[in-house]
């Protein structure tokens, strides 16, 4: 059984994987991290595979948390090719490991030409060919860091508690419907890039990705965790 374990900005989400199913997933905050100790009474792991976009420090919290699996940890990296997946950025290593195992998860549950959307903290856009070649992709913050900025940097303009409105009529609704809108607007404009490609799909992850999802006019699939998904196929090559 491989425990895989995937530390984003905010959360860390975490799953057992036997090698064809999900035995079990959760997630805590990093505030909480202490609680990964707990797993370490329950799960018999032989390996554990962990993926970390949020700094050294936490990270080592993690490991500090599952010590008594310290001998089985290895660190996932961005590499210039792994699980069917191709990587198309001019300097592999910088890509995020996060958008990475997104796209090999992505991989394995799409053949197709795909716009794979991870809508957390930041919102990342990536696209991937149908031979596997990673294209490129766009980073933007997400929706809570687009009405934080907004509240945070001009005079008059509040943390707005909003709705989604097709027209808004104060300013609370303006600001959430103009964040939601962008986010959309950009998920829709990258996906014209391969919309004539075969069986061409959107498969989108994240904190967000339930709300955005129910907003897209484009073929799309909403995942669970497609880092961990990520994860679990990398951990099987």
């Amino acid at each position: 059984m491989i425990f895989c374990i995937d530390c984003g900005n905010t959360r860390i989400k975490w799953g057992a994987y036997n090698g064809q199913k999900w035995l079990a997933q959760g997630a805590v905050a990093h505030t909480n991290v202490a609680e990964l100790t707990n797993l370490t009474d329950t799960w018999q792991p032989t390996a554990v595979c962990l993926a970390s976009v949020a700094g050294s420090p936490v990270t080592q919290s993690i490991r500090d948390a599952l010590i008594a699996w310290q001998a089985l940890i290895s660190d996932v990296k961005t590499s210039a090719g792994a699980a069917g997946v191709f990587n198309g950025y001019e300097n592999p290593a910088q890509l995020g490991v996060d958008r990475w195992l997104a796209m090999i998860g992505a991989r394995g549950i799409s053949p197709a030409a795909c716009l794979v959307v991870m809508a957390g903290t930041a919102t990342t856009i990536d696209t991937l060919a149908a031979n596997g070649h990673f294209l490129g992709g766009l980073i933007l913050p997400g929706l809570d860091l687009m009405r934080q900025s907004l509240a945070r940097d001009t005079a008059a303009l509040p943390l707005a508690n909003g709705e989604h409105k097709a027209f808004p009529r104060n300013t609370h609704d303006a600001i959430i419907s103009g964040c939601i809108e962008a986010q959309l607007g950009a998920i829709e404009r990258a996906f014209r890039q391969i919309a004539g490609e075969p069986n061409a799909t959107c498969l989108i992850s994240g904190g967000n990705a339930e709300f955005l999802a129910s907003q897209l006019t484009i073929p799309h699939r909403r995942v669970e965790n497609l880092v961990l998904e990520g994860l679990a196929r990398y951990s099987m090559t």
